[in-house]
């Protein structure tokens, strides 16, 4: 088994997809720059990733993309990992860990705009979904951004299906922030 260079620890498979497909977009190939992105299947796996790739493991660079919400678990998985910086204030920075403020669909559905997602989810042929969805009582008083994070989440596979759309869709210097940053870092 060929060490990559960098391991990018993300939550789920939409994140992973994300990161590939912004990396795609700007003309690179991630897998062939020796860059692993890994899907830890939720933020409380954060120390069995990082101990297998981190310090006390086979000692790659690890990178990371996190949810906001979840940074206590994921500084307490990286400390638990051997991370000594994660837990003062500008460490998960400073080891290469950032932080999208709600989760990924939020960003991107903040870089695009709603009129600009939903022709997305148009082009995609999910627009009568997407109209039964505000139309439902609970969702009725929902914010625009609401009800669309709603639909991107809401079934199985549409959130990866969603990552690469919207990423997909995005203007040039539109990446998130938290995208471009892990990017930026590998």
């Amino acid at each position: 088994m060929t060490l990559p260079r960098t391991v990018v620890l993300v939550e789920g498979t939409s994140d992973r997809i994300a990161l590939y497909a912004a990396a795609r977009r700007q003309g690179r190939d991630l897998t062939a720059e020796g860059v692993r992105v890994v899907p830890m299947g939720g933020i409380t796996n954060t120390r069995a990733f990082a101990a297998r790739y981190g310090p006390h493991g086979l000692d790659v660079p690890l990178v990371g993309l996190y949810d906001a919400p979840e940074e206590p678990a994921l500084r307490h998985g990286l400390a638990a990992a051997g991370l000594t910086a994660a837990p003062t204030d500008d460490g998960l920075e400073r080891l290469g860990f950032f932080s999208c403020s709600a989760d990924l669909e939020d960003e991107l559905i903040r870089a695009h705009g709603c009129e600009a997602v939903e022709a997305v989810i148009e082009a995609a042929g999910e627009a009568r979904s997407l109209r039964l969805l505000a139309r439902m009582p609970a969702q009725r008083d929902w914010s625009r951004q609401a009800v669309l994070h709603r639909f991107v989440g809401v079934r199985s596979g549409r959130k990866a299906r969603y990552a690469e759309l919207l990423v997909g869709a995005l203007e040039p210097g539109r990446v998130p922030k938290p995208l471009q940053a892990v990017l930026d870092r590998v």
